[in-house]
């Protein structure tokens, strides 16, 4: 793979992967603390094909009609019982082997973003305006990886269930798979996902117990006030400076009500006003996100919002309307899982290359859906943390095909763990 690039840079041109030898791919084979499942590093050129077909075909949310059909052929070819049209675009692939009545979950999402790729290498993005610059199409790669060598080895006693989501990125794909049985269809005893993470070395894995990742929500402010001339400001209600006002003050909201314990952000991203020069509007709007690893203090600083925007506009003559809209509720790693999931993957790359307590992070991830109906763990895996890197969501980002190998051997080892034959 080429080395990553610092954003905004992009890329420079490379060959597509697709049918290459196998040792023309840098993997870990040549670290002995990395103990990788050789079959699937035998696999690596077609899974690193599949991988770079599929970003050269991005689909954004509950559209992934191309996605999910490569995603259902794949899982049948391997043997696998195929459900698609779960939640929308949404397919679970299930294996069984032996008699027991264990069963696991193992999650990835398929979704792209409304985003112009500035790549410039082979398997850029085709389509005008979406790309996946989050690297769920890496994450699609090693689950079904991981499947086809479970398919082929079954060495485990009970039922594993492979679960491609729609809709990560801000649609409800999570939602909409829980809400339509995910869970009563496809009963599991845990769930596992798994995201890439840019900054952290290739051949490391990060995890906490507990919260994990923020839960998110996206607020809208609308005031009403009174247009006037620009010259004749004494005739309006302003709500150009109401908006200034409840901006300043909603500053305020984390730093002097929530516990500096806790964490929680909150930022104004929108403030829209006025057409002319001379003209004092009729209204304004504000809109923004909150971030926060406590439900509780979600909903705190929910209120906090509200009260704040409608005593400034009342006592400036402005009437207001909030509405907060949750987007994701947090993601909690559950203690056992957090503790199985961390010894999977210690098994693979040692202790010191895992993070057992790793960074809370303030992004948000809609696989919290999952993990409050069923018991399970979130875990990242190193993108790459060489000087220059490229972050998720950036027009020059790529998903880095070395840990392919690494990812899928880590879904596999955790079915093979919790369901020890």
């Amino acid at each position: 793979m080429s080395a990553l690039v610092k954003c905004p840079l992009v890329h420079p041109g490379r060959e597509n992967w697709t049918g290459v030898p196998q040792n023309d791919l840098k993997t870990f084979t040549g670290d002995p603390a990395m103990k990788l499942i050789e079959r699937i590093v035998e696999h690596h050129g077609q899974l690193a094909g599949w991988r770079q077909d599929i970003h050269a075909h991005p689909e954004l949310g509950f559209q992934e009609e191309r996605t999910a059909a490569l995603v259902a052929e794949r899982l049948a070819s391997f043997g696998c019982e195929v459900h698609t049209g779960i939640g929308g675009t949404g397919v679970v692939g299930t294996l069984e082997a032996g008699s027991d009545s264990g069963t696991i979950g193992l999650r990835a999402d398929m979704d792209a973003l409304p985003i112009q790729e500035a790549n410039t290498f082979d398997h850029r993005s085709t389509h005008d305006g979406r790309m996946h610059a989050c690297g769920h199409d890496g994450h699609t790669t090693m689950l079904l990886g991981a499947a086809q060598y479970l398919a082929e080895t079954r060495q485990f006693n009970g039922r594993a269930h492979f679960v491609f989501q729609p809709a990560e990125e801000g649609l409800g794909g999570a939602k909409a798979m829980v809400d339509d049985g995910l869970f009563q269809r496809f009963p599991m005893d845990m769930i596992f996902g798994m995201h890439n993470k840019p900054g952290l070395e290739t051949g490391r894995f990060s995890i906490r117990p507990g919260p994990m990742m923020a839960g998110g929500g996206f607020f809208d402010i609308s005031l009403t006030g009174r247009g006037a001339h620009g010259a004749h400001p004494e005739s309006s209600a302003d709500p150009i400076v109401a908006a200034a006002q409840i901006v300043s003050a909603l500053q305020s909201v984390v730093a002097r009500n929530v516990d500096p314990q806790d964490t929680a952000v909150l930022s104004v991203t929108r403030l829209l006003s006025g057409d002319a020069y001379n003209v004092i509007p009729n209204g304004a709007t504000l809109g923004g996100t909150v971030r926060a690893f406590q439900p509780d203090t979600l909903e705190f600083v929910d209120k906090r919002i509200g009260e704040v925007t409608r005593h400034i506009a009342e006592g400036l003559g402005v009437t207001a309307d909030y509405r907060f809209q949750l987007i994701f509720p947090p993601l909690i790693n559950e203690e056992n899982a957090t503790r199985l999931a961390g010894d999977v993957a210690a098994a693979i790359v040692s202790e010191t290359h895992l993070d057992r307590n790793g960074p809370g992070i303030m992004a948000s991830e809609d696989f919290s859906y999952m993990l409050n109906e069923c018991p399970g763990a979130y875990i990242n895996i190193g993108n790459g943390g060489e000087e220059g890197y490229c972050e998720v969501h950036n027009p020059g980002y790529d998903f880095n095909d070395e840990i392919i190998p690494l990812g899928a051997t880590f879904f596999a080892r955790l079915v093979e763990s919790r369901l020890n034959a």
